[in-house]
């Protein structure tokens, strides 16, 4: 039997009339497909398709090898869906990747409920600040910001991430609280150096009526590469952070770190819940995608990250 991805491959560009619409329905480059309906034609000794530069129809044969193939393939991705099954219940293993201390303060607390639900399922869960390949490297889902959202992936938005300035309450004792992002260069600063560039990150604060301030930064107490190392060192009392939402609201709800400037933040972008756009999802893929919305929805995430 040809593989499953050559099939696939030649229905989805039958129907689509396309190698391109087959790629974004299956996750894969144009070119991908093309090789794959390439290795069936040679496999079959047949030509199923006519091409040029501008179309794509079958061929006498391809018509014929369509109506056989198609209700056949139909069954056989249903089937190979359902397996992921042990009684009835999802199961396999659960492949996801998401950003370090975002997944061990935010995904992981969730593990324990999502296993007692479906406990056949076995989570293989990768923590990195790298952006993966989901569908190359063969990952169910990711959670984090930043992927680039091709064809063949989908993306539902968990929550909008602010930036807000901090600091813990032993720093900020004898010292006066800052009224405007400006009085923020009279304070110590702890840094946040981008990986990618080196440069220091600049502080920019806006206010909810529309006012951005750049802060011209003093001498910095000092510099790291890493949100969580940063939020440790102002829990520290090490100076003042300018730091996302999710690692700052345990502190800010224990009152181990303060809040500065309270009208003010900075717009970081979102989170997201990434997963492939396949019309069959694997079981244990769609109870983890709803499983997460629905915890994450629950308990109040996007309001939680959002402080203006």
């Amino acid at each position: 039997m040809e593989p499953l991805n050559h099939l696939e491959s030649f229905v989805q560009s039958a129907e689509g009339g396309s190698f391109s619409a087959a790629a974004r329905r299956l996750g894969l480059t144009p070119a991908a497909v093309s090789k794959n309906v390439a290795r069936l034609e040679a496999r079959l000794g047949v030509r199923l398709f006519q091409r040029s530069t501008r179309s794509l129809t079958l061929t006498e044969g391809g018509e014929r090898f369509l109506a056989q193939i198609g209700p056949a393939l139909a069954t056989l991705q249903e089937a190979v869906a359902g397996i992921d099954t042990d009684d009835g219940q999802p199961a396999g293993t659960l492949k996801v990747s998401m950003g370090q201390a975002f997944g061990r303060e935010h995904v992981l607390p969730l593990m324990g409920d999502f296993l007692a639900r479906y406990p056949a399922i076995l989570p293989d869960w990768h923590f990195d600040n790298q952006q993966v390949d989901l569908v190359g490297e063969g990952f169910d889902a990711a959670i984090g910001g930043g992927i680039e959202l091709s064809a063949g992936l989908v993306a539902r938005e968990l929550a909008r991430i602010h930036v807000v300035a901090v600091a813990s309450p032993r720093y900020m004792e004898g010292r006066k609280r800052p009224r405007h992002p400006s009085d923020l260069a009279e304070l110590d600063a702890l840094l946040r150096r981008s990986s990618p560039t080196g440069r220091l990150r600049s502080w920019t604060l806006r206010q909810a009526r529309g006012e951005e301030v750049t802060v011209d930064l003093p001498r910095p107490r000092a510099i790291f590469n890493d949100p969580e190392a940063i939020a440790h060192a102002a829990l520290m009392g090490l100076g003042v952070a300018m730091l996302p939402m999710p690692f700052v609201e345990r502190g800010l709800r224990s009152g181990e770190l303060l809040r500065l400037l309270p009208e003010w933040h900075q717009d970081a972008g979102a989170v997201w819940l990434y997963y492939p756009s396949k019309k069959l999802l694997p079981p244990k893929t769609r109870v983890f995608i709803d499983f997460v919305l629905e915890r994450f929805r629950n308990e109040r995430f996007a309001q939680r990250m959002q402080v203006a």
